[in-house]
């Protein structure tokens, strides 16, 4: 269904296209980009791409079309690492996308044995991504409460954990 490859600078325009607003990018990346999201902001975060972060487009297995973007942080000295800046394309949403996307993904990181959990933050009120999160077999650790303000109202994140599943164990679906 998809194949994941590194993200370059190219796959930027339609990254943004994506993102219709300050709420979106917020839901999307926290607040590590500003409204209105640019090339140069991508750019940068681009070249954070290396042996600690790997930066990936999803992209359909016959068309070649960009479908969804992740990212992981590797911390190995905690033996972990940080999902984050998970994205499935407005028109790819409700076909099994993010899944097929995150499968790859989290066999990446758990594929080398180095990694014991991969840990990921959402909003709350994000309630598609949690229940993808769930079904891939990550658990709520913690809720933070009222991370941020939006427009008046409260946002508050969910910090989730899945473990590295044993060898003999069965693969999420």
């Amino acid at each position: 269904m998809v194949e994941l490859r590194e993200f370059a600078l190219t796959d930027a325009p339609v990254l943004m296209t994506w993102i219709d607003g300050a709420e979106a990018l917020l839901t999307w990346a926290g607040p590590a980009f500003s409204w209105p999201l640019d090339v140069d902001q991508l750019a940068a975060y681009a070249a954070e791409a290396s042996g600690q972060r790997r930066i990936w487009t999803a992209v359909q297995h016959d068309s070649g079309e960009a479908v969804g973007h992740a990212s992981l942080r590797l911390d190995p000295a905690h033996s972990s690492a940080r999902l984050g800046r998970v994205l499935v394309a407005p028109s790819a949403r409700g076909r099994g996308v993010g899944t097929a996307m995150l499968v790859k993904v989290l066999a990446s990181a758990f594929d080398t044995g180095e990694l014991e959990r991969v840990e990921l933050g959402v909003f709350t009120h994000n309630a598609a991504a949690v229940r993808l999160y769930e079904r891939l077999g990550f658990a709520c650790d913690r809720v933070i409460r009222d991370v941020e303000h939006v427009e008046g109202r409260p946002w508050s994140a969910m910090q989730m954990s899945l473990a590295r599943p044993a060898p003999d164990g069965p693969a999420a679906t």
